[in-house]
């Protein structure tokens, strides 16, 4: 057995957190699985320095020859982004890529279990997982939910990428008793669109409001999510009539195909990619930008009251 702690704390993320300076969670499998190669490590950085220019200290999550990193340093991000042959590990396969030392990228799943353990409380990722299409035979849902179930994180998200199904999804995260309010609107986002359709009963107006949630969550000694649904701004939302379109016929393809399980998911997502000429590409990027900001801000509004608590 490795004497080797199967998790390492970046030192700059530690000492931010026992200050108490904002961190910011950030995922890796949009670097090594969700962009094309070289723009991914550019998004990379461009997040990172998103969180740095707010003020708060980026801790992007990865698996590092065995080692669970939060707080990758550059050369671990050009590793995750360039390398061939980087898994995607969510929770489940943590301990398998652990022990056989591999070069992983994190869900969000994974990284929301990992950053809350090292003790970041808030994390900005892109859209959640949640309950797919046709799920019932057999039942095909992402451990992001049954994950945020159980882990006491913010996270500031997209809402749920519209391949899923939202409705189906929206009643999980309330039957696993995971907090989930809209950021300045009463409307859940849809990843790649500003409006999924359907209607969330809270929404917060500001990164107090969501600290002021998490102090409550804590109060009453909560241990599931708080997940803050932001919309991608309406100017860089995918057109919703051709947002609709595409994701009707890779649906109507997905099925031609017979395309089953995991991989139901990247055919979409390129199929929507190959119909909309990239356009939902870079919707997807604004998306999670405008959620790395938001985090940094929560963070920040976080860090301010727990601050001002000790000092009371």
């Amino acid at each position: 057995m490795s004497a080797r702690p199967p998790l390492l704390l970046a030192p700059r993320v530690a000492e931010a957190l026992a200050a108490r300076r904002p961190v910011v969670a950030l995922e890796s499998t949009i670097i090594s699985h969700g962009l094309p190669r070289p723009y991914n490590l550019e998004v990379a950085h461009e997040l990172e320095a998103i969180v740095r220019d707010a003020g708060g200290i980026p801790a992007t999550v990865g698996v590092i020859g065995g080692r669970i990193v939060v707080g990758l340093d550059s050369a671990q991000l050009e590793l995750l982004a360039l390398a061939d042959g980087v898994a995607k590990v969510g929770v489940r396969e943590l301990p398998l890529a652990v022990a056989s030392g591999r070069h992983a990228a994190t869900t969000v799943a994974a990284t929301a279990a990992m950053a809350r353990s090292a003790g970041v409380r808030v994390f900005a990722t892109g859209g959640l997982g949640g309950v797919h299409r046709g799920a019932g035979a057999p039942f095909d849902e992402s451990s992001d939910l049954t994950t945020l179930s159980r882990t006491p994180i913010t996270v500031v998200c997209a809402g749920v990428k519209s391949i899923l199904d939202v409705p189906a999804t929206l009643e999980r995260l309330e039957t696993l008793g995971v907090t989930v309010a809209g950021y300045r609107t009463k409307r859940f986002p849809g990843f790649y669109v500003a409006d999924s359709g359907y209607e969330l009963e809270w929404s917060l107006s500001s990164p107090q409001e969501v600290a002021a949630t998490m102090a409550a969550a804590d109060q009453l000694g909560l241990h599931g999510a708080i997940v803050v649904a932001n919309p991608v701004p309406f100017e860089h939302q995918l057109d919703p009539a051709v947002h609709a379109s595409a994701l009707s016929e890779a649906l109507a393809a997905a099925q031609s195909k017979g395309v089953r399980g995991k991989e139901v998911t990247p055919f979409l997502l390129d199929h929507i990619y190959q119909a909309t000429g990239g356009a939902s590409l870079e919707a997807n990027v604004w998306a999670v930008r405008n959620n790395v900001a938001l985090g940094a801000d929560v963070a920040t509004a976080w860090e301010a009251m727990v601050s001002a608590a000790r000092g009371a």
